[in-house]
């Protein structure tokens, strides 16, 4: 939805005084493997997609016609209007084969044609991203993808008052997807009185779903001894899906990411690191300083003692995922991220 809004945005500022029937024209390309639920895959047929207007047979073939309609448009002077806006949606699901003929017209493109590529459905292939920074490109994007800045750029534009209780249920209910921020924000606008200032309990009716959050509050919340908040972190994880997390993370996933930051403290465990810069040439030189100072201060509170106890923990959760006791996996991690976490409690802060 950001994107979509930086998007219309920029077609407006293209288009100017022109007439969009007239100078806009928008394909979508459908995605490497077919539509869902089609059985379609790359190469194959399958699923729908909107090009120009019309539907069309999904994988190959329809990205190769998506890719012609697209080039045809971009390589046409306007009609009736001084530019052409031409939009290419989902230009990630484009294959390194049907980027070619966009490289070969890049290098000497229409000068009456605005060409926009955007991003989604995958990685834009390096030979086009390198060919759009070649001719200078210019990107645009969302002014913050941040819940908070979104909630409050959005608000004031529509003119929705919240308290700060209000405004701290939306950006920890939502977390990452703020996306959803302009869709609650015009409800709440609809349904407000006008010049009320919102409360927390005003807006709760209206949140619907949770917001996915990055796995790395998980890890934060065992670090502070918060058992209660990484539980619900945990169950957020393992069930809430968002724009930016189109899939609930499996337990398994978790118990990487926990064995990962654990290793990544073990590693500190070790009295000659006594710096933050000791810490990063120690992990490699690739970390930040935060998280460098961050995994030191867990390593000197838990000590080789409350790390070998992690490690237990760590270690059993994994045979119980792997059904050693027939423990349910929603179960086993939850057991587990309370047991680290109080791990973290009875350690205290760092010596």
């Amino acid at each position: 939805m950001l994107r979509d809004r930086a998007l219309d945005a920029l077609i407006d500022e293209l288009l100017g005084a022109d007439d969009r029937s007239f100078a806009l024209e928008e394909f979508t390309v459908p995605g490497r493997a077919g539509a869902a639920g089609t059985g379609g895959d790359a190469d194959g047929d399958g699923g729908e997609s909107a090009s120009g207007g019309g539907a069309t047979t999904g994988g190959a073939e329809a990205r190769e016609a998506v890719v012609g309609a697209a080039l045809n448009a971009a390589s046409s002077p306007p009609f009736m209007t001084a530019t052409r806006v031409v939009v290419l949606r989902d230009a990630g699901a484009l294959t390194a084969g049907d980027v070619d003929a966009f490289v070969r017209y890049l290098a000497d493109p229409l000068d009456t044609t605005a060409l926009v590529f955007v991003a989604g459905g995958g990685t834009i292939p390096p030979a086009l991203t390198k060919q759009l920074k070649a001719v200078g490109a210019v990107e645009r994007a969302p002014d913050s993808e941040k819940t908070g800045d979104v909630l409050k750029e959005t608000a004031h534009a529509a003119g929705v008052l919240l308290t700060n209780d209000a405004a701290k249920l939306i950006t920890t209910h939502l977390a990452d997807d703020a996306g959803r921020v302009v869709g609650l924000i015009d409800v709440l606008a609809t349904a407000r009185d006008q010049g009320v200032k919102l409360t927390a309990d005003d807006v709760a009716p209206y949140l619907g779903e949770e917001g996915g959050v990055p796995s790395y509050q998980l890890t934060n919340a065992i670090e502070e001894g918060d058992a209660v908040r990484a539980l619900e972190i945990l169950h957020r994880l393992l069930t809430v899906t968002s724009a930016q997390q189109p899939k609930p993370m499996h337990p398994l996933q978790l118990m990487g990411t926990l064995l990962g930051y654990y290793r990544r403290v073990l590693r500190l465990d070790d009295p000659s690191i006594r710096s933050s810069a000791d810490a990063i040439e120690a992990l490699g030189g690739k970390v930040k300083e935060y998280p460098a100072r961050k995994a030191l201060g867990a390593a000197r509170a838990l000590g080789s003692d409350g790390l070998r106890e992690a490690f237990d923990a760590l270690a059993q959760a994994d045979l119980d995922l792997k059904g050693s006791r027939g423990i349910p996996a929603d179960a086993v991690m939850e057991v587990l991220v309370v047991r680290l976490a109080r791990l973290s409690a009875r350690a205290g802060p760092r010596r």
